[in-house]
């Protein structure tokens, strides 16, 4: 295993603060984004590659990254996404027998910069108080602090952009592997009774994995494909999967739902999903102040009053007030009272906040997935004239 080399970097926040620190991952440039913390305690490398962090500069909460390395089985995606990694100490060796390369080799090979040895307990209070900032990432030495800001100062927040177009796949592609555990056990793997079509506003695998695990044949499509070639493709439900940036900002994603909700059959939305599903039934979204990024987050079933401790990562949420009479609140934060999950009364549809997949994080909310299978086979059941009138 090779030294780590580290070198001198600089985190310049739009408030005109400067984090010094030793820069590791990829060298050179500037790499600016919001950013924003992430309470989990390990799975670093689920959310280097998960889609939902395009557009932002991550800090972990965490003391010590990188103490487990990375290997190809724990990408969420094909690349990382992340616009840069902030942690307080960077681990200089990696100990397990599933690590392939260091954090720092990951990230150089996905051209994505990181800073450590701060102090990430202070930019996160910080954070806490001031709510996301815009940041910039630079290992330029030759660039003063005042410059630095001035850099951090000229570039986009995440409000208003698209970054959905950014992140989705190209073209429509099936997805039959299961999760790891019930490939090892073939047992554990029921046969593929429905069929789902799910929207890639920036997937995660692990979402495509609890599928198939649950008895799905999944058929991925682009997040702009129109409803009429979703639904040529036969599903017996749709999926609204997670991904970044601001939900009103991708217009045909909502315009795509309702035509989607017009067809009667059931749908399932989480994260950016379930923003979109709001969007689409006349409600609207804020930007929260410092969003939800991590995987100890306590949310309540309203109708069960059990708490989940779910993983999340989101800057944005539906407004619950503006779907008054469109939808039922049907989970909420326990820490701000935010929505964290609806339905509509009397028809196969409902979405939630948080990742119930995790990946990392718990896995209270895996029922989910089941009581999405359980409206797919209540849809098989109706006759086939009242499917086609839905």
């Amino acid at each position: 295993m090779a030294e780590l080399e580290l070198r001198s970097g600089r985190l310049a926040l739009e408030d005109g603060t400067i984090f010094r620190g030793e820069a590791f991952g990829a060298r050179g440039g500037d790499s600016d984004g919001e950013v924003v913390f992430n309470t989990a305690i390990t799975g670093y490398q689920e959310v280097l590659s998960d889609p939902s962090y395009r557009g932002q500069i991550v800090v972990m909460t965490a003391p010590e990254m990188g103490n487990v390395g990375c290997n190809p089985e724990d990408d969420e995606s094909p690349r990382a996404w992340l616009a840069g990694l902030v942690v307080r100490a960077l681990s200089p060796r990696f100990s397990s027998w599933r690590g392939r390369e260091s954090l720092s080799d990951h990230l150089a090979r996905a051209g994505v910069s990181g800073l450590a040895g701060i102090d990430t307990r202070a930019l996160t209070r910080k954070l806490r108080t001031l709510g996301m900032l815009r940041g910039l990432l630079s290992t330029d030495e030759s660039a003063s602090d005042a410059d630095l800001i001035d850099r951090v100062r000229a570039t986009p927040g995440l409000a208003g952009r698209d970054l959905v177009r950014e992140v989705t796949a190209r073209e429509p592609y099936p997805w039959s592997e299961p999760s790891w555990r019930h490939a090892q056990d073939a047992a554990l793997l029921p046969a593929a009774r429905h069929h789902v079509v799910a929207y890639d506003f920036g997937i995660k695998r692990s979402i495509l994995r609890r599928l198939v695990d649950f008895g799905c044949r999944v058929t991925v499509v682009p997040a702009a494909t129109p409803a009429e070639e979703a639904l040529a493709l036969a599903p017996d439900g749709i999926f609204l999967s997670n991904g970044p940036g601001d939900p009103a900002a991708v217009p045909y994603a909502a315009e795509a739902c309702r035509r989607l909700l017009d067809s009667g059959r059931p749908l399932f939305g989480i994260c950016l999903g379930h923003q979109i599903l709001g969007l689409a039934l006349g409600g609207t979204t804020y930007k929260l102040k410092f969003g939800h990024h991590g995987a100890n987050q306590p949310v309540m079933d309203l109708a069960t009053r059990k708490v989940e401790i779910t993983s999340q990562n989101h800057g944005f949420a539906v407004d619950v007030a503006s779907l008054a009479g469109r939808a039922e609140l049907s989970h909420v934060n326990l820490n701000d009272g935010t929505v964290e999950g609806m339905r509509l009364a009397g028809r196969p549809v409902f979405s939630v906040q948080y990742h119930p997949e995790a990946s990392p994080g718990p896995h209270d909310a895996g029922y989910l997935f089941e009581g999405f299978v359980g409206l797919m086979d209540d849809w098989g059941r109706r006759p086939t004239i009242a499917r086609r009138g839905a």
